[in-house]
């Protein structure tokens, strides 16, 4: 099977993959989602509230790692094989321009559309026609990943009430548009950071596309040996300057120049050359491979001391991330004092005031109530257990009360610490403990 068709089935299944994501559920909560709505982060299954954002550090630290250990073992095959750009301008180009329109050749990617035309012109405002709509699609897909569908055909019943989704979906489909129909390539080769660094990344091992030297020979080499002295041209060399892998480079480079930061790993080169020499009874010149394999014919391994420790850094950010998952909290409570720092009864006894703020996190009701650890000393004086439904916050006044009269400093006031465990009672594992500063007034401010 040619790389071109490989790389149509992979854009296939990604394309599938991406627009399919946000419909699929575990258990009412979404594989990927992240809702500023909601204050929430979906992931594979997990509900994280904006609070608990501990463990998306890992994550993007994986992806970031990530991106850099792919590159440095198989090149830019994110940019030729899964990079949205490069997927969208296959869409337009080949597919609608190419072979909807036949306003130009697919084998021939350096030949200009005449415009002259009237029917070139015609087709060509179809296509972006064509394109916009498609450009639309993909603005709301997106937009999925931060409202979720339901929502989402909620919200466009009231678009008055919601113009900020709809202005940001017109101006990431207004940008599509631009940048595929009249940036292009230029995107990936000016603007593109990633394009920019990953050739630091290359050494002798990475698997890139290369043209195989020994066979092929250095064409730029021997058509200046052949104007001065046609003895020196090698007549074993294999190529046969038919420039069918240039004529076909969507970033219009020519591969036998060696690796280019333009280069995005496509392979259609590969298979433009496969077709020519293949009537030769040869093989292809431009193979997917390192230069070690292709050229310097050594063995390779992706055991390196560089992709052990890109292996190493991506194992633990998935532990870590693993560990700070697993400490999801089930529902949230965030303690606050009074602006009155305490209170001195007649009895002597001492109370000091508190707002909880419970959040119930998980899809179900759930009945709170609250206990002392450090209960020798000290008492709940107001505070009942009530029930607070899926999803829903409530602040609660609470207070705290000492026993008896504590004998403490005379010249300041002294802050205790108390620990208060809060609990659900259907599920006593649901539980969080929360350590209270008690402020206990100095001795003299007793009668």
């Amino acid at each position: 099977m040619k790389y071109t068709h490989k790389r149509y089935y992979t854009y296939l299944i990604t394309t599938l993959l991406i627009f399919c994501i946000p419909f699929i559920t575990i258990d009412g909560k979404h594989l990927l989602l992240l809702s500023f709505d909601k204050l929430q982060f979906h992931f594979i299954g997990f509900v994280f509230n904006m609070n608990e954002l501990y463990v998306m550090p890992f994550l993007l630290m994986f992806l970031f790692i990530g991106i850099f250990a792919v590159t440095t073992i198989f090149g830019r095959v994110w940019c030729g094989w899964a990079c949205p750009q490069t997927i969208f301008r296959v869409i337009y180009r080949d597919l609608i321009e190419g072979t909807l329109l036949d306003l130009r050749r697919i084998k021939n990617k350096q030949k200009d559309i005449n415009y002259s035309k009237r029917s070139n012109q015609i087709k060509k405002i179809i296509a972006i026609s064509l394109w916009s709509l498609i450009s639309l699609i993909i603005s709301v897909n997106f937009m999925w990943y931060f409202v979720p569908p339901q929502d989402f055909f909620m919200y466009l019943r009231d678009p008055a009430n919601h113009m900020f989704m709809i202005m940001f979906i017109l101006s990431i489909a207004m940008f599509l548009v631009y940048d595929i129909v009249f940036m292009k390539e230029n995107f990936c080769v000016y603007i593109c950071p990633y394009s920019r660094i990953q050739s630091v990344l290359y050494d002798n091992d990475t698997k890139q596309v290369v043209y195989d030297t020994n066979r092929g020979g250095n064409i730029y080499e021997n058509r200046e040996k052949s104007i001065f002295n046609m003895k020196e041209w090698n007549s074993n060399e294999e190529c046969t300057t038919c420039e069918a892998c240039v004529k076909v480079c969507p970033t219009h480079i020519d591969i036998r120049k060696g690796l280019q930061v333009e280069c995005i790993n496509c392979l259609e080169c590969s298979d433009a050359c496969s077709t020519v020499m293949g009537k030769l009874g040869k093989k292809s010149l431009i193979n997917w491979g390192s230069t070690n394999t292709v050229i310097n014919k050594k063995l390779q391994t992706v055991f390196t001391k560089r992709n052990l420790t890109y292996f190493a850094s991506l194992v633990m950010c998935i532990v870590l991330a693993g560990v700070f998952g697993a400490q999801k909290e089930y529902f949230l409570l965030n303690v606050n004092k009074t602006t009155k720092l305490y209170s001195i009864k007649e009895d002597q006894k001492v109370t000091n005031n508190y707002i909880l703020t419970f959040h119930n996190t998980q899809d179900k009701s759930q009945t709170y109530n609250l206990k002392l650890l450090d209960n020798e000393k000290f008492r709940i004086k107001r505070f009942k257990p009530f029930t607070l439904k899926a999803g829903q916050r409530i602040k609660k006044i609470f207070i705290l009360e000492t026993k008896e009269r504590l004998f403490l400093s005379d010249k300041k006031d002294t802050a205790l610490r108390i620990k208060l465990e809060a609990f659900a009672t259907q599920d006593l594992k649901t539980k969080q403990i929360k350590e209270l500063s008690f402020i206990y007034p100095r001795n003299d401010l007793f009668k």
